[in-house]
Parts: C-alpha cells; sequence; structure tokens
C-alpha cells in the first residue's frame, strides 16, 4: 500500500504537472472523536447508504473527428439494400466514453491507449479492481476515455485491413515485460507486481483488440499516427467547448507517438504524461516543434525490467532503447525551456512494474 501511494504522488506531483494536480488527492479530515460513534442524522434526513460511493454528475459517449467517404453515382431506392453509388460512410473518427464527477476540482483528463488495446485498460484491471479512470474522478477530474480511429467502438475506416486470427499472446506477454513463457506456462519476471491467476491472464488477454485498418494478416502493424493524432486533437477540442478547460492528455506505448503529433492541431493540452510511449519526439521533428512553442510539459513513466542488466527478460534491450529517447528528449527540451521529466520507477524505490503499470497490483487500490 506504502508504494501504490509513492507511485500516485510521483503521479501527481512529477515536473510542472505538479501545478495541475496538486491538492486533487487530498483526502477530508474526519472530526475527533469517537470514532464508533453512529452519524448524527437530523429528522428527516435521508441516510446515504454508500457514503463511499463515487458520484457520478453527468456521462455519455461522443465520437470525435474523422471524415465522411462519398462514392461516384447516385443511389438507387429501389435497389437499396444493394446499391452503393452515391453513397456515404462517417470514419476514422474517435470514440469517447465520459464522466464528469459530482465534485470536479482538476483538469479534465484524457486517455488514449496503446497497441491492441481499447478504453477498457484505464477501467479495470485484470483482476477486477477499478482502473485508474475511477481513481481520477474520485480526486475531482473528469475523465475522457478515448477508443483511436478504427479501433474498439471506433471501427469505421476508410482502409480495409486484414486481420490475422494467428494466435500471438505469448509474443505479447513477453513483449509487455510481464514475463515469458517457458515449459507451456506463462512466468512473472522476478518481483512482478502484475496480479496472478489463470483467469487474470485470461481477462488480460481478451482486452487486445484487433486494428480494422491494419494489414496485421500480412504482417503489417503500421498505425496512421496522423489519423490518429487530429482524432485525439478534436476530441480534446470537444471536452473544451464543453467543460472550457484545457485536457491532460495521458498515454500509453504506441499512443504515445500520435500523442506527440496530437499538440501540432490543438491549442487545449495542458500537459501530457506518457507510459512508456514508444518513442519520444525527435529534437528536429514537427512534433517537438509544437510542443515546445506551446510550452507543454511532459512527463514520462517507465517501469522495470529495462536494460541491459536484466539478460532474462528478452524484450529489456528493446525498451532500453525506448526509453533512452525519452532521456534524449528531455535534455533538449529542457535546454530549450521546455518542461519534461523522465520518471524510471526502479529510481525511486518502486520495482516490479511492467509495461502495464497502471494495472499492477502497486498501481491502484486492492479491494
Amino acid at each position: 500500500m506504502k508504494k501504490m501511494k509513492r507511485i500516485w504522488a510521483l503521479l501527481l506531483t512529477a515536473a510542472t504537472i505538479l501545478s495541475l494536480l496538486a491538492g486533487c488527492a487530498s483526502t477530508p479530515t474526519q472530526p475527533a472523536g469517537d470514532n464508533n460513534a453512529p452519524p448524527t442524522v437530523q429528522p428527516n434526513e435521508p441516510v446515504n447508504p454508500y457514503p463511499d460511493a463515487l458520484v457520478i454528475a453527468e456521462q455519455g459517449m461522443f465520437s470525435a473527428g474523422g471524415t465522411v467517404l462519398t462514392s461516384e453515382g447516385t443511389f438507387d431506392v429501389s435497389n437499396y439494400y444493394m446499391s452503393r453509388e452515391g453513397s456515404t460512410s462517417h470514419v476514422d473518427h474517435a470514440n469517447v466514453f465520459y464522466q464528469i464527477p459530482a465534485e470536479e476540482s482538476g483538469l479534465p483528463m484524457v486517455f488514449l491507449h496503446g497497441y491492441g488495446q481499447s478504453r477498457m485498460g484505464w477501467m479495470t484491471t485484470p483482476d477486477g479492481r477499478p482502473g485508474w479512470s475511477d481513481l481520477f474522478l474520485r480526486m475531482g477530474h473528469s475523465v475522457f476515455l478515448i477508443d483511436q480511429p478504427r479501433r474498439g467502438e471506433a471501427g469505421q475506416t476508410s482502409v480495409a485491413g486484414t486481420i490475422s486470427t494467428e494466435p500471438s499472446d505469448q509474443t505479447w506477454y513477453t513483449q509487455f515485460r510481464i514475463g515469458t513463457y517457458l515449459d507451456n506456462t506463462f512466468t512473472y519476471n522476478e518481483g512482478s507486481q502484475f496480479p496472478t491467476g489463470e483467469n487474470v491472464l485470461d481477462q488480460f488477454f481478451r482486452q487486445m483488440t484487433p486494428d480494422t485498418a491494419m494489414d496485421s494478416a500480412n504482417g503489417d502493424q503500421n498505425i496512421d499516427t496522423t489519423i490518429v493524432a487530429q482524432a485525439v486533437a478534436a476530441t480534446i477540442d470537444e471536452v473544451y467547448a464543453r467543460t472550457g478547460k484545457d485536457s491532460v492528455l495521458v498515454t500509453h506505448s504506441q499512443g504515445g507517438m500520435p500523442g506527440w503529433e496530437t499538440a501540432r492541431y490543438t491549442d487545449h493540452i495542458a500537459a501530457i504524461v506518457a507510459i512508456e510511449p514508444g518513442m519520444a519526439p525527435m529534437v528536429d521533428s514537427e512534433d517537438y516543434a509544437a510542443l515546445l512553442e506551446k510550452n507543454i510539459p511532459v512527463t514520462f513513466y517507465y517501469g522495470d525490467y529495462i536494460g541491459e542488466e536484466f539478460p532474462d527478460v528478452p524484450a529489456a534491450g528493446m525498451w532500453g532503447m525506448m526509453a533512452s529517447s525519452a532521456d534524449a528528449f528531455t535534455a533538449a527540451y529542457t535546454a530549450a525551456g521546455g518542461s519534461s521529466t523522465v520518471v524510471h520507477l526502479p529510481e525511486e524505490g518502486i520495482t516490479g512494474n511492467d509495461h502495464f503499470m497502471f494495472q499492477d497490483l502497486e498501481a491502484v487500490p486492492i479491494g
């Protein structure tokens, strides 16, 4: 529990994110006296049977961004079921589920998932604990959870993909640095904070969802980052229109790359929190220039099992290269007057976290 609190302290105070999130995690103090005494209830005053309930003032869904395709010709209403001439298709948008807490005190949080994922990963953990979206709601932040274009509930696409049915659980389990697969068994890295159990793994693997535009059957894993970035920017602009507030953009993994590019298309990003992004922006890139011009503070988070000192973790070297790009970005960005911080959790005494640190045992309360 102490380590979990330390992760949250880091998340809430790193770099200039402090000015955005400070004070939102405080807990009301209890009055002095007998803690076992029953609460005083005035006559005819209704008793709340769920004093710890998360109270939502508003929730809903909307689509943001995207485009409309139109085919040539004239629609044949007499053959309406088969006719495709003169027809339209609404595609390449983001689908956004949002919740606004009854006691809103912080900036909106916009969450963007990673490769093969959807917003589900922010909403719950594989062992059924509440996800980060609930925790930020309790701290007074509205949350906007994106299914990126061509993924999950935003599957309509302008590009026809081919979805592979080739099994790959073991590959991604290893890539995510949870452990690996040896002797027909899923293993865990030493000291792992990932929840264990066959049912947990079953739930984790069932979070994965394909990209409808990706030619994955032929080994192509390319994602159109510009399409995603423009839809995320449209989401952030919609959040501003609804709330009058800029957003903290939280990205994970593959979502990190379009997350950087998003800064080119909107002026309403208050800060970016990047959870193990695939790469940081190159110093000579348009993304870097947009981030710096708009003075967007950035904080990176990296977990455990990264680097050459972990020869038994097959993906450790690859993630070491990715993490080094964040260090290079931060050195240049801060020298140019921007604000960027890289948080390596093991350097803070927090160990055992993998690529899905927001689903690990230390990342969210148990029970």
